[in-house]
């Protein structure tokens, strides 16, 4: 065992985390929900999702089974929705080719969509004990800080050589301990900002701390600006309290959620609101522009609103509309700033 794993599992014993949902018990379906929520979101966020999920769909078979409106309903909020897109469709080829359970080979588990190599190799350490690595962000930034290793960790030259570092530090015994381990370790005290050098039982041995290097360690991303994009949504509300809602389709971030009818323009929005009611363009009711930040591009939202009397006509046979009564909102997955738009309303 490395002096790095048997410190951090001695940290872990006395300092970690024990009372995490998805830990007791740690079967492999629990594992790999928390794995898939905890990517790009923290632990005191995920747990009421995780919770809320897993009483809905307590089964890999039964998540297999679920409509996707009810997958991205309980989703919702949590954003990066292309993970559960990608949960719903492992469970059904977990359920079609492995028996309906996650397979433990490691190739067909990191085959599975939204899974890779970290997030397997923490299924199988976790789930049951297996010896192998993960490279989370935490672990990331644990590994460059401690071997001092310089540039982005995103790049392929860095990430292959934290890979060969996270495999060397791993224990023979207690390997899911270890993983939840080095993750807590990067979350609550290796952070990316005001690490808690003073309290780090790998202070000794650190090199970024004995450089004086902690905080340009991990290298950053090279940066360029986030570029902004404009929409136009119409919210279009009918006297039964009802809101126009349209599926998301094509290959974008919300793809599968329910949102409002969107235009890039004022004259598209002004045919799209034609073909959807009976309603006076220029009577919308503008509403207040807000701002979404996406990980890749700033979209600024205009929403203009129209109460509308007859919504008979706006839907017809297209199953990718529907008037969608205000109290069962929540049966649907609706984008984060489309919820909260909605829930605001007066």
């Amino acid at each position: 065992m490395s002096d790095l794993s048997a410190r951090l599992l001695l940290w872990f014993d006395r300092d970690g985390r024990h009372d995490l949902p998805w830990q007791h018990p740690r079967t492999p379906y629990r594992v790999w929900l928390s794995e898939i929520m905890l990517q790009q979101t923290q632990v005191q966020t995920v747990i009421p999702y995780f919770t809320r999920f897993l009483d809905a769909l307590p089964t890999l078979p039964g998540l297999a089974a679920a409509d996707g409106d009810r997958v991205l309903a309980l989703w919702a909020g949590l954003g990066y929705y292309a993970r559960a897109r990608n949960l719903h469709k492992a469970a059904q080829v977990c359920v079609e080719k492995h028996g309906g359970d996650l397979p433990t080979d490691f190739d067909a588990l990191a085959a599975l969509p939204g899974i890779g190599r970290s997030t397997a190799g923490a299924i199988l350490a976790q789930a049951h004990g297996l010896r192998f690595p993960i490279l989370d962000g935490n672990v990331k930034r644990t590994l460059a800080r401690y071997h001092g290793i310089d540039g982005w960790p995103g790049s392929a030259p860095v990430e292959k050589q934290l890979w060969a570092l996270s495999e060397s530090h791993l224990p023979e015994t207690r390997l899911a301990d270890y993983t939840q381990a080095i993750m807590d370790f990067g979350a609550t005290l290796c952070t990316r900002h005001d690490p808690a050098c003073v309290l780090c039982p790998l202070q000794d041995d650190c090199v970024a701390r004995r450089e004086g290097r902690v905080a340009q360690l991990p290298g950053a991303k090279p940066g360029k600006p986030l570029p902004e994009r404009r929409t136009l949504m119409l919210l279009l509300h009918d006297e039964a309290d009802r809101i126009l809602l349209a599926r998301r389709t094509g290959k974008g971030v919300w793809n599968g959620l329910w949102s409002l009818p969107e235009a890039s323009d004022h004259d598209q929005a002004r045919a799209l609101l034609a073909s959807h009611a009976r309603a006076d363009f220029d009577a919308g009711e503008p509403l207040p522009v807000f701002e979404h930040v996406f990980s890749h591009y700033r979209l600024h939202i205009e929403p203009l609103r129209w109460r509308v009397a007859d919504a008979g006509a706006a839907t017809g046979d297209n199953a990718d509309l529907r008037w969608q009564p205000r109290e069962r909102l929540h049966e649907l997955g609706l984008p984060a700033p489309v919820k909260k738009l909605l829930e605001e309303l007066p």
